[in-house]
């Protein structure tokens, strides 16, 4: 394991990762690496190339997802908080898997230095929970509009527990997201 980061899986996947980075403090703020692509392989055991960064702000209450890509663009996402705190899900896609349909949630915020790996095949959303909230992602893959799928936030198959129920705020794409069971997921 490197020394900068340290890694455990996010129950109940094995390869959904929460990475936690170390954080230097003092007086005057912190100081933190945010990303070391020698570190991150060293530490996962993975070897990924990133090919596209991505930064969005949102405020208290926005619901973004659960999106992905279907293949051959699906993409794994490196997700982090820079200011603010979101509730963030991966819910597993794959057909195959024995987790096929089951989620996880984290909340990842401004002020622990920790991020998460949410491999290809698997569905990725989050709420805001405070204003002001910058969300940054790194993706293995460019982002592909004809490739773009997502599922309910909402099914009931899946059953995500949001922390947050009332006056949510969700794109029309997300509003019209299919169920699960009617979603072109991965084998």
């Amino acid at each position: 394991m490197s020394s900068n980061l340290a890694v455990k899986p996010l129950a109940p996947f094995r390869d959904v990762l929460l990475i936690q980075a170390k954080v230097f403090g003092d007086e005057r703020g912190f100081f933190l690496e945010s990303f070391n692509q020698k570190n991150f392989n060293e530490a996962t055991g993975l070897t990924i190339q990133f090919v596209q960064d991505n930064h969005s702000r949102s405020n208290r209450g926005v619901l973004r997802g659960i999106h992905f890509q279907r293949e051959p663009h699906a993409q794994g996402k490196l997700v982090r908080v820079a200011k603010g705190a979101v509730w963030d899900v991966a819910v597993d896609l794959r057909r195959s898997s024995p987790t096929f349909g089951r989620w996880a949630g984290y909340e990842l915020n401004d002020r622990r230095g920790e991020m998460l790996w949410i491999p290809p095949g698997f569905g990725h959303g989050f709420v805001v929970l405070e204003d002001g909230t910058d969300f940054l992602y790194k993706a293995t893959d460019y982002y592909h509009p004809e490739s773009e799928s997502s599922v309910a936030w909402n099914d009931a198959s899946i059953g995500i527990e949001w922390p947050i129920h009332r006056g949510l705020i969700l794109s029309p794409r997300d509003q019209a997201a299919r169920c699960l069971a009617d979603s072109p997921v991965f084998d």
